[in-house]
């Protein structure tokens, strides 16, 4: 009789522990496993957690096999085992994580601490910064983009609750400067423009001001033109406030 209750004790313990790890098990999520092909877009990358960020406007959570909010460092992965996804989340919404290609090579780092901000860095899978992007309540509010060999492409800074530009930058394939526009009067909204030929020399100069719905700049005052060469030139004016029928 000893023996049964002490068997029985075993069993009932065992079973017991059994039922503990599956729930444990059940909180765990399963492991994602992934070809490349079907999570690397060619002009956004692995944009595919996008949707779980709540600065850029993301309104999907993820769960675990429980059907829980997912919380804490999870990971998904390739077919081959190698890493895709690490993340930390709170409540089914990724706080910090790293994309990788499945080379190694990391694809995207992103910060997400708060609603309102995010930081993200997106490479190439040769290594070189493809776009460095400050969200500010779900708009870049600083974004700037890389040719795949790592030169420049584009920089666009805009004020703080992204109501208007403040600096735009752009450059052509070769490194030289295509465009420059960048703020001179905060109140009046006016700025300066110069453009570029791809041989370095300067293409045009002038003002621009805002029109009065936010979204075209318009050319304003005298605007100077100059050939290839740089040595012609000739000037033109610009009335903003015609355009606009002001």
């Amino acid at each position: 009789m000893k023996h049964f209750f002490k068997y029985s004790l075993i069993v009932i313990l065992f079973i017991s522990n059994e039922i503990s790890a599956q729930r444990f098990a059940d909180q765990v999520p399963q492991i994602r496993r992934y070809n490349q092909k079907d999570v690397v877009d060619s002009v956004k990358g692995i944009y595919v957690y996008n949707k779980l960020l709540e600065a850029i406007g993301g309104d999907s959570v993820t769960y675990n096999k429980a059907g829980y909010n997912l919380q804490g460092w999870n990971e998904d992965y390739y077919v081959s085992g190698k890493i895709l996804h690490r993340g930390y989340y709170i409540d089914g919404k990724v706080i910090v994580f790293k994309n990788f290609f499945e080379n190694g090579q990391c694809e995207r780092t992103v910060i997400n601490p708060d609603p309102l901000h995010c930081n993200m860095d997106v490479f190439y899978e040769n290594g070189k910064q493809r776009f460095q992007i400050n969200y500010y309540d779900g708009l870049p509010q600083k974004k700037y983009e890389f040719y795949f060999s790592g030169l420049p492409k584009y920089a666009e800074e805009n004020e703080k609750e992204m109501k208007y530009l403040t600096l735009k930058k752009s450059w052509f394939s070769n490194g030289q400067q295509e465009s420059i526009m960048e703020i001179t009067d905060d109140k009046q909204k006016k700025y300066s423009q110069k453009n570029y030929y791809q041989n370095g020399q300067l293409k045009e100069e002038g003002a621009l001001v805002l029109s009065s719905d936010s979204k075209t700049y318009l050319k304003d005052g005298t605007w100077t033109f100059y050939d290839n060469t740089g040595k012609n030139k000739r000037t033109e004016k610009f009335n903003a406030a015609k355009l606009v029928g002001k």
